[in-house]
């Protein structure tokens, strides 16, 4: 919200010497964002001019320009070279002298032109920032204005007032005026605060019909609850809009058009409610407000035809729809150059539905961000008053008896405000009379009861509804700097949980082995959640959103391999090959032939029940949190003497045991097959017999639809599942002060028997004394029966109690191989 410093001080007091940022501070002390300081970008020398002669010279270039002596102040005239004919011999106009810079920035210096040294420019509306209109010399007669010559045209014009930007938060929609905003400093420094609401006496109309037929509202709420409208004939079209009033709407942001419709857009922003000029004329019998029906449209003010939707808030007459209600006019009935009566009308319409109509038409608009936040529901009689009165003041116009008043009484509830609440909420030793004094400042009505206060809210303050809103008003308006910053102290025994413990455990030892996190969005399309989300890539159900942020991604992902390859080729494409990268989140897994949907939401304030908790979890889809990695290019870079080490499988498989490890579980790695992977590089990881995750070799085509080149590994797994299975305490065996016995053993077997499943044979044959085992080669060529393998393991044993002998391990092992044996077929290779 802008605000000009002469504006506000029009309503509170403002101390003259106040700077812009001295008004800037006293609102951020309220809870205001501030944004900027606003200015005009000129500087003088501009003063007013008096034209005392002129002579028209005609150019080789057909145009006609005028050599003038411009008395401005100074012992003699000074000759300006000016290429406008709109006006005559003692006019009084503005004058820039050399050294003044106009917007632009556009500096005016004394040059020569057309034969003659110009000494100076005289300057039209648009080139002092007052207005897009260039259709001559500005004429300060046309203005009602005869100073002298070599007054200062900035002060003049208004344009040496200043503007201070604020943020506006949406529940705050009083302060998107200057009477909000004029309020707000009163609050803050103890300034006198005069309401333009209630400076003029404030008059009526009758005559016109108004009906309101609003046969389906939005959530049980009608379309408008307040409707006010006034007439004023006779008014003088051609009269120009003063210049404080440009000004000041230029500094707000506001772009002057015409008088009649600048008298509306000022009230709006000097009081907060959006007004409407019709064309009086150019109505067709009375007004009805009603919902547009299937098929209607309408020319708004913008020149666009508009398809209505059925929610829409219509302004009608007997013609059809002749505006958007609380969002903008139609074009047949607008305020044009020949309006000479104008209706007015000031409404407050539903929030909700200006909200939804604004978005639904992508139309923004000043009136539609008032009524979005809530309109003073006592304010359409005020601003109406306000405008007749300027229409009447500055148009010439006449003020009618014809008008209207639709609206219901306006009962607030009272808000229970128990006496202590404050103070525990806030924190704060407020006094009784502190709290009392701080929300009758505001606006509110406080009666004494016998165990606090009751508390009505100002009608501007559509926000103030409970208790929690009013103790926030008294730590706002007292000062937040007061509150005590105190580090609570947390509850003995409270903590991270054990599947945040796990998952935390799993982040550090990935990122501590070299791997980088990379998180990303969960959005991703239906091809990729088949081809990375189910084993043998069939479709699979996906949750599609109803508003994705992506038109081309609208699915919530099933696999986090998708992100990872859209992060890895944002790299590649950046210049960096060698990724190690892996993510930690959440996956969303439908189950078929369940449908999932948002609930009726239940009411606010109120803890749900456990069947509402129960109905609300139901309609969300399971949503596990998986990890993921990925590896491209090289693990180690090419070194003198040593050539690059590449990201394969094996430092996959590495990384799939780190994560093992750090979840407290221990991954068996059998030979499977997935859709997007190599089928001979593709490995299925389990923990107890149950399915946790894969890991595999992206196929080459895969690969290269990402963009990326050479082998790319990648490996997923169920973090939740890990941690389930992990139970919620982790088991460390003690450590041996005794040495290792190590041996190896070579064994045959079928050519299609996973080394997982042999290794677990061999664990579980040669019983405790077997601390690891290892697969150090598989073999199979010259001396290997067809259809056979050689599997090589190295064995680590060790006794807790004692030195193991050589005899001891070797019975071990043997115990292993026998069980290999009888399970596999399994030979000792000679």
């Amino acid at each position: 919200m802008r605000v000009p410093l002469s504006w506000l001080r029009e309503y509170v007091d403002v101390p003259a010497g106040a700077t812009p940022e001295d008004v800037l501070a006293a609102l951020v002390s309220v809870g205001f964002e501030e944004e900027e300081v606003i200015r005009f970008e000129l500087t003088g020398p501009v003063v007013v001019g008096r034209v005392v002669s002129f002579e028209e010279e005609p150019q080789k270039n057909g145009k006609t320009i005028r050599w003038c002596q411009v008395d401005v102040g100074e012992p003699e005239p000074r000759g300006i070279v000016c290429g406008a004919s709109n006006f005559f011999e003692g006019d009084k106009v503005v004058v820039s002298l050399p050294g003044a810079v106009l917007p632009g920035p556009f500096a005016i210096s004394a040059r020569k032109t057309y034969g003659h040294v110009s000494d100076g420019m005289i300057a039209s509306a648009r080139e002092l920032g007052l207005g897009d209109e260039h259709n001559g010399i500005l004429r300060l007669a046309e203005l009602g204005l005869d100073p002298e010559p070599g007054t200062d045209a900035i002060a003049l014009l208004g344009l040496d007032d200043v503007a201070v930007d604020v943020n506006v938060t949406p529940d705050r929609g009083y302060a998107m005026s200057i009477r909000g905003i004029a309020r707000e400093y009163a609050h803050a420094t103890g300034a006198d605060f005069r309401d333009p609401a209630q400076l003029a006496s404030i008059g009526s109309g009758t005559g016109f019909p108004v009906v309101v037929d609003d046969r389906a509202p939005i959530r049980g709420r009608n379309g408008v609850t307040e409707f006010v409208t006034r007439a004023v004939r006779g008014v003088d079209p051609s009269r120009p809009t003063p210049p404080w009033m440009v000004a000041r709407l230029t500094l707000a942001g506001i772009r002057s058009i015409s008088l009649l419709v600048d008298i509306t857009n000022y009230v709006m922003l000097e009081l907060g409610g959006p007004i409407h000029g019709y064309d009086l004329n150019r109505l067709t019998g009375g007004i009805t407000v009603r919902r547009a029906t299937e098929g209607e449209t309408l020319e708004t003010l913008d020149g666009q035809v508009r398809k209505l939707s059925t929610e829409d808030l219509l302004i009608t007459d007997d013609s059809g729809p002749i505006g958007l209600a609380g969002v903008m006019g139609g074009a047949h009935t607008e305020i044009g150059d020949d309006t000479t009566d104008v209706l007015i009308e000031a409404a407050v319409f539903d929030t909700v539905s200006i909200a939804r109509t604004a978005r639904r038409h992508k139309l923004p608009s000043e009136a539609s961000r008032r009524f979005e936040r809530g309109v003073d529901p006592l304010l359409p009689a005020a601003s109406a008053q306000r405008v007749v009165d300027l229409m009447v003041e500055l148009g010439g116009g006449t003020a009618d008896e014809l008008g209207s008043a639709l609206g219901a009484t306006y009962a607030p509830e009272a808000i229970a405000l128990p006496a202590g609440f404050v103070q525990r909420l806030v924190g704060v030793d407020y006094t009784a009379a502190r709290i009392a004094e701080t929300l009758t400042m505001i606006g509110c009505e406080v009666v004494e009861t016998a165990d606090g206060w009751s508390v009505t809210a100002p009608s501007w303050r559509p926000d103030l509804t409970d208790k929690w809103t009013l103790a926030e008003e008294v730590a706002r308006i007292d000062g937040v700097d007061k509150i005590p910053s105190v580090l609570p102290t947390p509850p003995s025994g409270r903590g991270l949980t054990p599947a945040q413990q796990g998952r935390r455990r799993v982040a550090n030892a990935l990122a501590a082995t070299g791997f980088v996190e990379t998180p990303s969005f969960p959005f991703t399309t239906e091809e990729q959640n088949d081809l990375h989300g189910s084993a043998s890539g069939e479709h699979l159900p996906s949750v599609r959103l109803a508003n994705p942020l992506d038109g081309q991604a609208p699915f919530l992902r099933r696999s986090l391999v998708p992100g990872l390859l859209q992060t890895a080729h944002r790299n590649v494409a950046r210049g960096l090959t060698d990724l190690a990268l892996y993510e930690i989140g959440a996956v969303f897994l439908p189950k078929p032939g369940v449908e999932y949907g948002t609930p009726s939401v239940p009411p606010l304030a109120v803890r749900p029940d456990a069947e509402t908790l129960a109905r609300l979890d139901a309609s969300i889809p399971p949503q596990p949190r998986h990890v993921a990695l990925l590896l491209a290019g090289a693990v180690a870079p090419k070194q003198p003497g040593r050539e690059a080490e590449a990201a394969g499988l094996e430092v996959a498989l590495d990384a799939v045991r780190v994560i093992a490890a750090a979840a407290g579980v221990e991954i068996e790695v059998a030979q499977g097959r997935r859709a997007a992977l190599h089928p001979g590089r593709t490995g299925v990881l389990t923990v107890g017999g149950a399915e946790v995750g894969y890991v595999g070799e992206l196929l080459p085509q895969v690969a290269e639809d990402a963009d990326l080149h050479g082998r790319v590994t990648v490996a997923e797994l169920d973090l939740d599942a890990l941690l389930t299975l992990a139970g919620e305490r982790v088991t460390v065996a003690s450590l041996s002060t005794f040495p290792a016995a190590t041996q190896d053993v070579s064994l045959v077997v079928d050519a299609a028997l996973p080394a997982g499943e042999l290794r677990r044979t061999l664990v579980e044959g040669a019983g405790e004394l077997l601390e690891g085992v290892r697969l150090v080669d598989d073999y199979r060529g010259q001396g290997i029966p067809e259809g056979r393998k050689s599997l090589t393991f190295a064995l680590r044993f060790r006794a807790p109690d004692r030195t193991l002998t050589a005899a001891e391990a070797t019975e071990a092992k043997l115990a292993g191989v026998a069980l290999a044996a009888e399970r596999h077929g399994a030979a000792l290779r000679e």
